[in-house]
């Protein structure tokens, strides 16, 4: 077995051959799972200098919840509406390996370092999002088997637009007219 700090390593390098070598290890399930829930973790305690301690909890499951319709989002469309002919795998499948792509939301953890104010943090939160989305291109483009780059930018861009109009509603919904 591969240690999950290596693993996130090259998931954040965006080593396309990791994906080829978790495919088949039975520890990976477990990793990947960790991978996103330390991602939210990190977004979580990231925001918590600038908000207070009461959006930690908040803030992680926001971001847990936004990264499994990412994925399920861009897992559907990228085996279903996308694929090329030798896209073989099934939307689980896919979940489990690009849960890896979330590694670099690690680095949201620098948010909570006091002094670094709200424009900091902000500049963190986009470079995490920007590193994650390049990621998760890889991951897919080698998930999917795809021969370019294209069609994984297509399925990450879709489902991201589909998760942020799904948050968008549940938002909405919460307050309906504040949006908090």
């Amino acid at each position: 077995m591969k240690t999950l700090g290596a693993r996130m390593i090259r998931a954040a390098k965006c080593d396309g051959s990791l994906y080829d070598e978790i495919k088949t290890d039975r520890y990976a399930p477990a990793q990947a799972s960790i991978v996103v829930v330390l991602s939210a973790v990190a977004a979580g305690v990231g925001i918590v200098l600038q908000t207070g301690i009461g959006d930690f909890f908040l803030k992680t499951l926001q971001t847990m919840m936004e990264w499994y319709i990412w994925a399920l989002a861009t897992a559907v469309v990228g085996t279903r509406v996308l694929q090329e002919p030798k896209t073989r795998t099934d939307v689980g499948t896919v979940i489990r390996l690009i849960s890896f792509a979330s590694a670099p939301g690690v680095i949201r953890l620098l948010g909570a370092i006091p002094g670094l104010g709200s424009t900091v943090g902000g500049f963190i939160i986009g470079v995490a999002s920007i590193w994650t989305l390049g990621a998760m291109v890889v991951a897919v483009r080698k998930t999917l088997n795809y021969t370019t780059s294209t069609r994984a930018v297509g399925a990450c861009v879709i489902g991201w637009t589909a998760q942020y109009f799904v948050m968008g509603i549940l938002v909405s919904l919460r307050d309906p007219v504040s949006g908090t």
